[in-house]
């Protein structure tokens, strides 16, 4: 088996660079890989981004939102957080086997008298409480296990990110399953990360029987990555384009304006119908408005393109554009 680390904390690089490691290395090897992201909100492949996320404290924040390839729920990752992937051929196309690869993670607390916990579908817990997530991706006989390891995240900043406006929304997305969650570091005794990385290395390697093999990236496995990145998942198309049809209902109160009632539908990202009702003064949705934002993407840039020039007083009065493209996309 290979061990791999990565060289960076982006987000968007480092799902790149397992879809890299997944695809293009070398398929007669098996892969560990652990790496960490900066504040990013990861959601699953069949999930809806605008359902899964605060998109107010996102954008405020900074956090960068991406899909990956596997599905599942939504998580939260900073640098308290250590990622995992496991890169295997798979025992059988299709079967998803999680005892299989959190067996090495459960051996490996062991060592700092940690009594850690597979349940579910996909968690690892202590005492009750969720410490890792964990999915899988599975293509052409071969399977990518990824999971998170909560060690020191900022507890408070996951749930306010993952928690949405209780907005109305229908769709065929799969939702997220909150969990009760904890940190490691206090559990483990004075361990550091840097501890916990070693001794998870080490029951890989005593799993496969034989010292992991290190693999230092290549500037060209850099430069591929960096090409995966860019081209899907730092892409809006690929993070919120990806999103199944959706109606949304969405009430907000608006100082200056007033309360705004706004019923949304989207497909593939973009917007297909819209209209408000509220206690605002102005025209409201007329035709002038939605001409210009019916089948704009649901993102802040091009909506602030699409109605430049516009004045949105005269529709919401007192209302700038900004605000408006917040009303539609948060």
């Amino acid at each position: 088996m290979v061990y791999l680390e990565s060289p960076s904390t982006d987000a968007y690089f480092n799902l790149a660079l397992e879809q890299y490691v997944f695809d293009r290395l070398p398929r007669d090897k098996a892969y560990f890989m652990l790496w960490q992201n900066d504040n990013a909100v990861i959601v699953g492949k069949y999930q809806n981004t605008a359902r899964e996320i605060n998109a107010a404290f996102v954008r405020e924040r900074g956090i960068k939102v991406v899909r990956r390839l596997s599905g599942g729920g939504a998580v939260y990752h900073d640098l308290g957080n250590l990622n995992f992937t496991i890169i295997v051929d798979a025992a059988e196309e299709g079967k998803l086997d999680l005892a299989y690869f959190t067996a090495p993670l459960v051996a490996a607390l062991k060592h700092f008298n940690v009594d850690a916990q597979a349940t579910g579908r996909n968690d690892i817990t202590i005492d009750g409480a969720k410490f890792s997530g964990n999915a899988q991706y599975v293509k052409n006989g071969r399977v990518m296990h990824h999971g998170t390891i909560l060690y020191d995240s900022d507890i408070s900043v996951v749930s306010a990110a993952l928690s949405p406006q209780e907005d109305k929304f229908q769709d065929k997305s799969v939702r997220s399953v909150r969990s009760r969650v904890t940190n490691l570091r206090p559990y483990l005794g004075g361990a550091t990360l840097a501890d916990l990385k070693a001794a998870f290395a080490a029951e890989m390697a005593r799993g496969g029987g034989t010292a992991l093999e290190n693999h230092p990236f290549t500037d060209e496995d850099i430069a591929a990555a960096q090409q995966i990145s860019r081209e899907r998942y730092a892409s809006w198309d690929w993070n919120y384009g990806q999103s199944p049809a959706y109606q949304r209902e969405k009430r907000r109160r608006i100082p200056e304006v007033g309360t705004i009632e706004a019923h949304l539908s989207s497909e593939d990202g973009r917007i297909t119908a819209f209209k408000t009702y509220g206690d605002y003064f102005g025209e409201g949705d007329t035709p002038d408005l939605l001409e210009r934002i019916l089948g704009a993407p649901l993102e802040e840039g091009a909506l602030l393109n699409a109605i430049r020039g516009l004045d949105v007083g005269r529709f919401y009065h007192n209302m700038t554009g900004e605000a408006f493209v917040r009303l539609l996309v948060e």
